[in-house]
């Protein structure tokens, strides 16, 4: 299997973070006293429960870093008590790092003085949350023109911005009812417009949708891939379940007992699991429905057909099969014009085979 990847590639300016939206580096969070001394010490790799009986300490997150790029949505997947929830909720400060540096756009929030840190929240940040938040006293309009409120927009134009924001998440309509009024999906709908309503550069999603029954859930998941391609924010998103983790995310992060396990594209993480835990997630995870044709291409080295098929790298395996069933043809992988690799049955059935 191949080597976890945990690394953070050097930025580009050669200064950490200053090309990315969120840069995070070293991050810890310990509970308890005296959790500072807790940070790099042998006892920090302790099991969790010789951990708290010796020290009264307990490590959520332990030396994480990690970059997420302007418009890339990075998902952060492990189960109960990972410590997913705990960092993304330090990447707005709701909880401070016991240790680590976190930069916004390069800014180090860490570093920041009250009301700066009160603008980048207002301003450049959101959260949706697994529990709605909305305020049942207030109609479906208010509620999304909160923040807007908070950030001081006059009444008119907020309220203009909030039904706006409704068109775009499918509620066009409901402006004047209550909370009460609308269903499951329909009030985190509310909560995703709300968090788009002051145009955020950053939206933080801490498990939004594991509450909500399975069909509804996966609407909400289309729903957030319809918004991305429409407005194309920076996300980074948490959850449990790995199928929406696969779903939604340009990278996944796999997170286990407060550290990132693996780091890598959904095909990365599914065709090379960094180590059995990673393995146990995705062993039944359906290959053909993950892989793409550029996961499991050969270089070309001058030797494609001048014709026949032609498929683009994103083209999953599952699309692959038939096209081999009906050719056994060279499958050319064409990129932005140019040939970037070929396919052939032998591959497509290779990566079907491969982990079954």
């Amino acid at each position: 299997m191949a080597d976890a990847q945990t690394h953070v590639q050097d930025s580009p300016t050669g200064v950490p973070g200053t090309d990315a939206s969120v840069a995070c580096r070293g991050l810890w969070k310990v509970y308890g006293a005296n959790g500072k001394k807790i940070v790099g010490s042998p006892d920090a790799e302790l099991p969790r429960a010789e951990l708290l009986a010796k020290t009264g300490c307990v490590v959520a997150v332990r030396d994480v870093s990690f970059e997420v790029a302007p418009g890339e949505v990075f998902v952060v997947m492990g189960l109960s008590g990972s410590g997913k929830s705990t960092l993304v909720r330090m990447i707005n400060r709701l909880h401070d790092p016991t240790a680590g540096q976190i930069r916004i756009d390069g800014e180090d929030l860490l570093e920041l003085p009250p009301d700066r840190l009160r603008e980048v929240r207002r301003r450049k940040i959101s959260m949706v949350f697994q529990h709605f938040g909305l305020l049942p006293h207030r109609r479906i309009v208010d509620n999304v023109a909160f923040g807007l409120e908070v950030q001081g927009i006059e009444r008119e134009n907020r309220e203009r911005k909030a039904v706006e924001v409704l068109e775009v998440v499918g509620l066009g309509g409901w402006a004047q009812h209550y909370p009460d009024e609308l269903s499951g999906g329909m009030q985190q709908r509310v909560g995703l417009a709300r968090a788009l309503a002051t145009d955020p550069e950053i939206m933080l999603f801490d498990e939004p949708f594991s509450a909500l029954d399975p069909l509804i859930r996966r609407d909400m998941q289309d729903e957030v891939i319809r918004l991305q391609r429409e407005v194309r924010k920076t996300m980074i998103f948490i959850t449990h379940d790995l199928a929406e983790a696969l779903k939604l995310g340009d990278r996944i992060a796999i997170m286990k007992d407060g550290r990132f396990v693996q780091v890598g594209t959904p095909e990365e993480v599914v065709a090379h699991p960094a180590d059995d835990y990673v393995a146990d997630f995705t062993k039944d995870v359906p290959r053909a429905h993950v892989l793409t044709a550029r996961a499991i291409m050969r270089p070309a080295n001058g030797q494609a057909p001048a014709d026949g098929p032609t498929v683009a790298p994103e083209t999953i395996v599952q699309d692959l099969i038939a096209i081999v069933a009906e050719t056994d043809r060279t499958i050319r992988v064409i990129d932005d014009g140019a040939v970037v690799g070929v396919v052939d049955r032998a591959a497509v059935m290779a990566a079907l085979v491969e982990g079954s």
